[in-house]
Formats: C-alpha cells, sequence, structure tokens
C-alpha cells in the first residue's frame, strides 16, 4: 500500500507540474502546445477543462470552449470563476452565430453571468462583464438600463474607481457625453495609474472630435505604461477609426504584432485584420 500510495503521489506531482506548463504556455499565447498538454491529461478535473475552454477560447473555437467550460463548471459547480468564462464563451458564440441561434446562446450567457455574481457577489469580472450585457442585451434577453444601473452600484461598492466608469458606460448609451466625461475623469482621479481608464477617456474624447485632448490622454497612458502593447493598439485602433496618423498606426500595429503578448491583450488575429485595413489589402 505504501508503494501505491507513493506512486499516485507522483502522478499528482507529474500532472500539477504539466497542468502548470499548460498554464505558463497560455499565459504566452501558446494555445496549441497549452492544449497539447492539457489534452493528454488522464484524469482531467475542473481546472483542466477551464484551461482547455480558455484555450479555444482564445482561439476563437467558442463551440469546443464551451464543451470544455462546460464540464469544468460540472466539476466545480460553485467556482465563480468557471461560470464567468462559460458566460462568455456562450456570449461569443452569440455573436458570431446565426440569427436563429443567436437569442438562445445570449440567454445561457446571461444565465452564467449572473450565476457569477451570485456566487461571488465580488466578483468584479463577472460584475463588470453582466453590467454590459445588461447594457447591450435587449429587454427580451433580459438587458436593461434599470438593472445595469443596479449592476453599476455593486460595482461601485467594490471598486470606487470602476464604479464611476461603470457609470460612464451608463451616461454614455443614454448619449450623455458630458456626464459620461465627468465619470470617467472621477474614474482616473481614483486610480490615477489605471491605463484602461486613460484609454476610455482618449476614446470618448475622440468620439466627439476632440482629437487633441484624446492624444493628450493617451500620451498620459503612455508615461504610465511605456511600450505597452495594450496602448499600442488602442492607440492605432483610434487612429485609423478616425483616419488619422495612418502611417503612424501602421508602425504600431507592426511593433504590436511583434511584442511579447498576453492573453489579456488583443488577439493578433484582430491586429492583423487592423494593419490590412490600413494598407488597404
Amino acid at each position: 500500500m505504501a508503494v501505491l500510495s507513493l506512486g499516485l503521489a507522483s502522478l499528482a506531482l507529474a500532472g500539477g507540474a504539466e497542468i502548470e506548463r499548460a498554464r505558463k504556455l497560455y499565459n504566452l499565447t501558446d494555445f496549441d502546445q497549452s492544449l497539447q498538454i492539457l489534452q493528454a491529461v488522464p484524469d482531467k478535473d475542473g481546472a483542466v477543462y477551464e484551461l482547455i475552454g480558455r484555450n479555444y477560447y482564445m482561439q476563437s473555437n467558442y463551440k469546443k470552449a464551451t464543451e470544455a467550460l462546460e464540464k469544468a463548471v460540472a466539476a466545480e459547480p460553485d467556482n465563480s470563476d468557471y461560470a464567468l468564462w462559460l458566460g462568455r464563451a456562450w456570449g461569443r458564440r452569440a455573436e458570431t452565430s446565426s440569427p436563429f441561434t443567436a437569442p438562445g446562446h445570449a440567454s445561457k450567457a446571461h444565465q452564467y453571468f449572473e450565476k457569477a455574481v451570485q456566487l461571488n457577489p465580488r466578483n468584479l469580472e463577472a460584475l463588470t462583464d453582466l453590467l454590459e450585457y445588461y447594457i447591450e442585451a435587449p429587454g427580451f434577453l433580459g438587458g436593461g438600463l434599470d438593472k445595469a444601473q443596479a449592476t453599476a452600484a455593486r460595482i461601485a461598492s467594490v471598486d470606487p474607481s470602476e464604479g464611476h466608469w461603470a457609470q460612464a458606460r451608463l451616461a454614455e448609451k443614454r448619449k450623455e457625453f458630458g456626464s459620461a466625461e465627468e465619470q470617467l475623469r472621477r474614474a482616473i482621479e481614483a486610480a490615477p495609474r489605471s491605463v484602461g481608464r486613460l484609454i476610455d477617456l482618449a476614446r470618448l474624447l475622440a468620439r466627439q472630435g476632440r482629437f487633441q485632448e484624446s492624444d493628450q490622454s493617451m500620451a498620459r497612458a503612455d508615461k504610465i505604461a511605456p511600450g505597452s502593447p495594450r496602448l499600442m493598439y488602442a492607440k492605432a485602433d483610434l487612429y485609423i477609426k478616425h483616419g488619422r496618423n495612418l502611417e503612424v498606426a501602421k508602425d504600431l500595429l507592426k511593433r504590436y504584432l511583434s511584442s511579447h503578448l498576453t492573453p489579456d491583450d488583443p488577439p493578433r488575429s484582430e491586429a492583423e485584420k487592423l494593419l490590412r485595413q490600413v494598407q488597404g489589402g
């Protein structure tokens, strides 16, 4: 029995090392290699299925992502993060499917976003995704600005800066651009080193044709995170959307594509699409 126990312990350690290796590859955006390792794991648990699902999600294979993440949720039904990722996968399936299947997929996204928040009311990412769902989804699919407003208040109770961002999203949806700008500036005051909020402000200002102020917000973000791939992409995207500084945008996208990216950065495929667009291809 002692020999058997030692053997099982060795197998568990080996399996843990392989999963950690797969996670590192995922973080390096080497999704194919990460998947190869995970698929070879003999006794898959919730953590393995969750990482398989996230790899497929990053590869835009949302059907396989939902299948794997459903297994993760079945293995650990009380895990808020697993429910969140399953909601995200259903959401992307809704966005990329036919008009006949999209409503059903969107309803499942809604279900799992709400479940993620129910399981962990302080899960800020889940609250944020639920807010976006309420803002963007039509009423017959469970959307609504009244629900979004209540969710924004919950976000504020967890993180005041994010609460101001949530109010900005609501104000912009209502086309109350002055209020949206005020809320974003308050979000930046609460978290002055938040590159994401400075990017949000730059985008809002650019949509109003206030390009000099938009550039100033981006410049401030650049001082906080010089060489940030996320910032390179955001600047290029903004320039292309508004037909400005297109040569600079090309250079930024080429630099982005040669950078060491993480799963939190926009996908390479999106950067390649933007580059083709600005090159006229």
